[in-house]
Parts: structure tokens; C-alpha cells; sequence
């Protein structure tokens, strides 16, 4: 069957389904087989989808198999299979994610209700994050991406599932930097930092969430970031031997002598062995424009 064929045979597909519900409302039929007819229309929506699916023309097509699922969702809850209908919302949520992510985040969501309803806190905390992510590339709001990560670390950490939690607070810290949230970043990286520092598989890390700390501390105040970077030494003492370490006492004196140049060589000659991510340059570039004389800076550390 070609992709033509595939898409005929869907939206046929879908009209049968659409008969048979309507079917199911009927007096007699209620009394009689009004349950087996939302089954099989059930099984249609789901067949739609995954025929729309096949037909290839999933640019255009995604919304339609995203309806499809929907459906199937909403008949699987009045059929009260519970799994069943929160299993078709996230297929109807992954299928509009590219052509509506606004309707993709309300299948999700429907998703997410269902299996916190059933205590699944595991699962749903995946399909925040799945929302989250939705937030950050298709509709870029950073707020609501940071609200998700931050529901799905809570109920990752209600099932001791701590790493997975750490993961969605990091992204939570690195976007509140970003926003200039500062003090809400740095109670997140200081708090990885100290839970990670002691275990021997984890303690590596460290060093990079006291130093992304310290960098927003020094954003916000540069006596803050040498009190902060007396307390991590203290806290962490193979910290002091780490390259993050040295750049940032090298930063602090540069600095507070206000010299641009040679906070700018000490950046370079860093970036030179460990390569600078965008998250850092933004936080360092941000530290050299409170540098009197240095302006605006000419946004590069290089």
C-alpha cells in the first residue's frame, strides 16, 4: 500500500471508529455490546494513528495520528483502563510534539494526571521532563521549562531516584543563572556539590558545581565569591588543587586590580586545555563587564 493508500485507509479508519462510538450511545446498544463497540473503536483510533504514522507525510500528518491518540485515550477512560489511556496520551503528546507542542503538553499532561493518580511518580516525572524540553526548544519559554524540572526532581527524589533528581536540578540552576536568578542557582550547585564531594563515584563533579557556584556568586558580589571559595576549599580540599580552583583565584585578582587583560588571559589559557560551554562563557563574559573600563565589554573572552 503506498502513502496515499496509507492515509485513506487511516481517515476511513477513523470514521468507522467515530460510527461506532456513536453507536455505543444508543439505548439499546448501551444495555447491549455498548462497551465491546468503544473497545473496537478504541483499537480503530489507535490503527488511524498508526497508519497516519506510516503514510510518511508526518509534517502535515502528525496532527491527525495526535487526534487519533487522543481519542483512543478518552475511550480508554471511560472503558476505566487507566494504563491504557495514559499510554495513547503519550502517544498523542510525542505525535503533536513538532506541529502543536502546545496540544502536545496537554496530552502529556493528561498523561502525567493519570499516572500520579496510580502513584507511577517515576513515570510521570519522565514526562515532565518531556514537557520541559518541549518548553525549551519549541516554544522557548524558559519559566515553564524550569516550573517542569523542577516537578520532576521533586517526585524523582520522592522514589530516591536522588541522581535522577540532580540531573533536572542542574538544568534547573543552569537556566536560573541564565535568568539572573543567582541565589536560587547557587543553593542548587552548592547543594550537588556537597551530596556528590563524599562519594567516591560522584566526588570528580564536585569540583565543577562549587565552581559554577562560585562564578555566581562572583556575579553578584566578588567579596561573596572569596568567602564562597574559602568555604568550598574547606568543605572540599581536593578543590583547591583543581584547575576551576586556580582560574578563579586568578579571576578574583584580576579583578580586584581591575585589570581586563589579564582576567582575559587567565580565561584563555583555561579554555585552552578544558574548552569553555556556553553556559560558562555567558557567566564569565558577564563577571569582565563589571571590570571598570571595560565597558560592555566587547563580549569575547578570547
Amino acid at each position: 500500500m503506498d502513502n496515499a493508500g496509507k492515509e485513506r485507509e487511516a481517515v476511513q479508519l477513523m470514521a468507522e471508529a467515530e460510527k461506532r462510538v456513536k453507536a455505543s450511545h444508543s439505548f439499546l446498544r448501551g444495555l447491549f455490546g455498548g462497551n465491546t463497540r468503544i473497545e473496537e473503536a478504541c483499537e480503530m483510533y489507535t490503527r488511524a494513528a498508526n497508519m497516519f504514522k506510516m503514510a510518511k507525510n508526518w509534517s502535515v500528518l502528525s496532527s491527525a495520528a495526535g487526534n487519533a491518540f487522543c481519542q483512543a485515550a478518552k475511550l480508554h477512560m471511560q472503558l476505566q483502563s487507566k494504563h491504557d489511556s495514559a499510554t495513547s496520551f503519550v502517544d498523542a503528546g510525542n505525535a503533536y510534539k513538532k506541529a502543536d507542542p502546545q496540544e502536545a503538553i496537554n496530552c502529556l499532561n493528561a498523561a502525567i494526571d493519570i499516572y500520579t493518580d496510580m502513584g507511577r511518580f517515576t513515570i510521570a516525572a519522565k514526562h515532565h521532563i518531556t514537557i520541559a524540553e518541549i518548553y525549551e526548544t519549541e516554544l522557548v519559554d524558559i519559566e515553564k521549562a524550569i516550573a517542569h524540572y523542577e516537578q520532576s526532581a521533586d517526585y524523582y527524589k520522592g522514589e530516591e531516584s536522588n541522581s535522577s533528581a540532580n540531573k533536572c536540578l542542574l538544568k534547573v540552576a543552569a537556566y536560573a543563572a541564565q535568568l539572573e536568578q543567582y541565589q536560587k542557582a547557587i543553593e542548587i550547585f552548592e547543594q550537588i556539590g556537597a551530596n556528590t564531594m563524599d562519594n567516591p563515584l560522584l566526588k570528580y563533579s564536585a569540583k565543577d558545581y562549587f565552581f559554577k557556584a562560585a562564578l555566581c556568586h562572583f556575579i553578584v558580589d566578588e567579596l561573596n565569591a572569596k568567602l564562597a571559595l574559602e568555604k568550598y576549599e574547606e568543605m572540599f580540599p581536593a578543590f583547591t588543587d583543581s584547575r576551576e580552583c586556580k582560574l578563579l583565584k586568578k579571576l578574583l585578582e584580576a579583578h580586584e586590580e581591575q585589570n581586563s587583560e589579564a582576567y582575559t588571559e587567565a580565561v584563555k589559557e583555561f579554555d585552552s586545555i578544558s574548552r569553555l560551554d556556553q553556559w560558562l562563557t555567558t557567566m564569565l563574559l558577564r563577571i569582565k563587564k563589571s571590570i571598570q573600563g571595560d565597558g560592555e565589554g566587547d563580549g569575547d573572552l578570547k
